[in-house]
């Protein structure tokens, strides 16, 4: 079922302060959008300072916890992030995540779906031979997204209201240790170059620079625009453009610098998912208040043109061979196939029996798209072939940003399994 239309927007929510929060304590929300229940207003954790208050915007670009950020290299967000791997290929950034192309580093993984249960504490495990749930393991609070580590050696469970993450072994499906203190990890990405990961701390209204691998905070980046959680990154690494859902912009940062270069309008809108297209130069932008996916000039950061393809529309999916891209329509229960060459719409799948597809990700062979139904506490598989249903799986409340693995590719880049 889906949400009530009058129910307050998760940042409304984000903005009420002091004893109001204590008088709504239980209808706080999370997940993307005015569509959930449980998102409450930042806490600090142990050991990070506590952030300005979220009743308004903080000017300052950048607050550092720690020493200041310093690169020897360049800080022209044109020029290619030092020590990131080669691009694959000028008109095909996905050209070694083509199907079947499993690196040393994951071929031995077995094939899994894991999916966050974002309404609870926990993550179903389904094994796609048996369309079936194999194992379920407990995870902090209100799980957002479970996200592959840049080395692809771990994945995470983002568990936000429980302020942790939730490690887990690839190669047995099972939780790798216990939780590990971060704030606010509503999502989480990895530079390009590997060198940090990126918390995505958006009651908070800030991106954390923390260690890839012990999770040390390492630089805080105030990013003084409302409900900040999607992002992607440019193809030589130089920069990265976010969502910010609750003030309908975006974000583009230098990631040389660490600095907030600007902001792009988009009207009317409630940007969510953010995706680079193949040849490296136009931005693909969900936004599920206009219904559709905006195209953003990346290098000079401005919008192109808009094109409808469902009812809040949300999550975006380049497939195998990097010639289309699926967009899931949360409300009107169907994915848009888009030819990233053309940008046209080239189909409309819709789910059979209805659905609410949210985040997901392309199987290790390219020919299933796996979806979850974030309002039917359910996961759907739907061939990429011509989008029929071949499996719909019951899972536990308000799946959300599940996770297909292993990925192809050579490094992950953080979200639900975004490898290059």
């Amino acid at each position: 079922m889906l949400p009530p239309d009058n129910r307050l927007t998760r940042w409304q929510r984000l903005s009420i302060t002091g004893a109001a929060i204590a008088s709504v304590v239980a209808v706080l929300a999370i997940g993307c959008g005015d569509d959930s229940s449980h998102r409450r207003g930042p806490v600090a954790a142990v050991g990070v300072p506590s952030p300005r208050s979220t009743t308004a915007p903080s000017h300052s670009p950048s607050a550092s916890v720690s020493a200041p950020v310093r690169t020897s290299g360049p800080t022209a967000a044109a020029d290619a992030l030092p020590g990131m791997p080669p691009v694959a290929s000028s008109s095909n950034i996905y050209a070694d995540a083509g199907a079947g192309m499993l690196s040393a580093a994951v071929k031995n993984d077995p094939y899994r779906i894991y999916v966050p249960n974002s309404g609870g504490s926990s993550v179903d495990v389904i094994d796609p031979a048996t369309m079936q749930i194999v194992n379920h393991f407990s995870t902090g609070y209100n799980p957002q997204h479970v996200v592959p580590a840049w080395d692809m050696q771990r994945l995470y469970a983002t568990n936000d209201i429980a302020n942790s993450l939730t490690p887990i072994n690839p190669r047995t499906g099972r939780r790798a240790g216990p939780d590990i203190p971060v704030a606010d990890p509503y999502n989480m990405y990895f530079m390009p170059n590997g060198r940090w990961a990126i918390v995505v701390a958006e009651a908070q209204r800030h991106l954390d620079f923390r260690d890839p691998h012990t999770f040390a905070l390492r630089h805080r980046l105030d990013v003084p625009c409302q409900g900040i959680d999607h992002m992607d990154f440019s193809a030589n690494g130089g920069y990265l453009i976010a969502s910010c859902e609750f003030s309908a912009q975006l974000v583009k940062i230098n990631l040389h610098t660490l600095k907030v270069m600007g902001y792009l309008h988009l009207p009317g809108g409630s940007p969510q998912d953010v995706k680079l297209d193949p040849a490296g130069k136009v931005f693909y932008v969900a936004d599920r208040y206009n219904n559709g996916v905006w195209r953003i000039d990346g290098a000079h950061f401005k919008r192109l043109g808009f094109i409808k393809t469902g009812s809040d529309a949300h999550g975006l999916y380049p497939s195998r061979d990097g010639r289309y891209l699926y967009v899931t329509n949360r409300r009107s229960g169907s994915v848009t196939v888009i030819n990233f060459a053309t940008h046209h719409k080239v189909a409309t799948w819709h789910i059979d029996g209805g659905g609410t597809p949210d985040m997901g990700g392309v199987s290790p062979d390219g020919k299933v798209l796996w979806l979850a139904g974030r309002y039917s506490s359910t996961v759907y598989a739907l061939s990429t072939k011509d989008g029929h249903l071949i499996g719909r799986i019951a899972v536990g409340l308000q799946p959300h940003g599940l996770c297909v693995w292993p990925q192809p590719g050579r490094y992950s880049l953080g979200h639900t399994g975004v490898t290059r």
